[in-house]
């Protein structure tokens, strides 16, 4: 028989609603059912299909899986044969009401109906990057979370790793003196996805397991075409946000979280010839940051579709940028790194002889999704560091760089009043229209 004291943490305790039992009393191993989540997934083909497989996401109770296209999520199906399965998130919902959290996976234009109906719902949500897919739902959603006391996470990944928080240690350590200019770039879209394309004018069928008007949610209705989908929807305005919210998102992600940036002042870009309804081949988007406490103004400029930065002086001969990368310009040298957040290098050789790395004083993540489900376990948004708090603001950023883009203008940005100031034509692209049964 057990001792009071060894019976007493065998007990159930409530956290959040969530009936834990210590894995202390049960072995190490895998997680007790009694420690899992009840997690759903709305998109479980593609990238939903991915996250499936991580075992921090995939170690908890998946106990419903919503795609419009079931050919694309049969892996999924598969491997979680017991899984309730649903076409439309709002009938998952509706029905599921034993889920702890969402994971949404879905294309841009649909991550705020469906984060927002489930943080309506009180659920606690892991979201595909960008969360938002104009500037007003990241505004929303960013506000829903807070007043909810609910836990959020945007899936830009590296925001987990060692890489970001020695970028930010370094720089706040003074490693290359007053930071002013950064430069960063993608090689996307190029073979990932096709750009600056015409609307197809033939009508193929739709395929017998694709629910299209599901899949168009709140966008403005349109044929079917294979030209969409998948993946290729992140080329068109109405379903995506270009190469700037697939990997921006990633790569400059440490430069907000180092340089503590907020909204833009102003945001301008060059591109390639611009089509009524695709992104073009390629963009050159400037973002003016204005000073903040004893942190100088910063330019940050963004580079997709082959277009690359100068390479700077300080880097050593022989040093190529990546294809994916970001860097850092500063009074003292250059700190250059890999995309999706990797780690620092330090430019030019003599400074890394100067320069002695600080304390590591940021806390580490066990792993980014790893960290969500912990904060969601302990009901503390704090926990997850990518959450809305820090995403939301991140995310809005760049999407100025879309107007900027679609526009074809130098927008000066009013954050306080989501306003592209002196350009009203704006005012459509920051506050979206939605089709019935999907707004925000």
């Amino acid at each position: 028989m057990l001792k009071r004291r060894a019976f007493l943490k065998v007990a159930v305790t409530t956290v959040a609603g969530l009936h834990i039992v210590p894995r202390s009393v049960l072995g190490q191993g895998q997680t007790p059912p009694s420690e899992r989540l009840n997690l759903a997934w709305v998109g479980a083909g593609g990238q939903g299909g991915g996250l499936l497989g991580d075992p921090a996401l995939a170690g908890q109770n998946v106990v419903a899986l919503c795609d419009v296209d079931w050919q694309r999520a049969a892996g999924a199906f598969k491997k979680y044969p017991k899984a309730d399965r649903f076409k439309d998130y709002r009938v998952l919902l509706d029905k599921c009401k034993g889920i702890d959290a969402l994971v949404v996976a879905t294309p841009d234009h649909m991550h705020a109906p469906v984060t927002l109906a489930a943080l309506r719902a009180g659920k606690h949500v892991y979201v595909e990057k960008p969360m938002a897919h104009s500037v007003e739902e990241a505004r929303v959603m960013t506000r829903v979370a807070r007043e909810a006391g609910l836990v959020t996470q945007m899936g830009n990944n590296g925001h987990g790793g060692e890489g970001i928080r020695l970028t930010r240690e370094w720089i706040q350590a003074g490693a290359i003196g007053a930071v002013r200019e950064v430069h960063c770039w993608s090689d996307r879209p190029g073979h990932f996805w096709k750009q600056a394309l015409d609307r197809p004018t033939d009508t193929p069928p739709v395929p017998p397991d694709l629910d299209w008007d599901l899949w168009l949610g709140g966008a403005p209705r349109r044929p079917y075409h294979p030209v969409y989908v998948p993946v290729a929807w992140r080329g068109w305005y109405d379903f995506g946000t270009g190469a700037l919210g697939d990997m921006a998102i990633h790569n400059l992600d440490p430069a907000f979280y180092a340089l503590d940036l907020d909204a833009p002042a102003a945001v301008e870009a060059k591109t390639s010839a611009l089509k009524p309804e695709s992104y073009p081949e390629w963009t050159i988007i400037a973002f003016e940051f204005p000073a903040r406490g004893d942190r100088p103004a910063v330019k940050v400029v963004w580079y997709d579709g082959g277009k690359m930065p100068p390479r700077p002086d300080a880097l050593d001969e022989g040093f190529n940028l990546p294809d994916n990368g970001i860097y850092f310009v500063g009074d003292a040298g250059v700190i250059q790194c890999d995309g999706w957040s990797g780690p620092p290098r330090l430019f030019p050789k003599r400074r890394r002889g100067e320069f002695q790395p600080p304390p590591k004083t940021i806390a580490r993540s066990p792993g980014h999704r790893l960290e969500w489900v912990e904060a969601v376990k302990q009901r503390q948004p704090d926990l997850a560091k990518a959450g809305f708090a820090y995403s939301g603001p991140f995310t809005e950023a760049l999407l100025v760089g879309v107007l900027a883009v679609r526009l074809q203008k130098r927008i000066a940005w009013d954050a306080a009043n989501m306003k592209a100031v002196g350009a009203p034509e704006a005012d459509p692209l920051i506050h979206k229209a939605y089709q019935a049964g999907h707004r925000i």
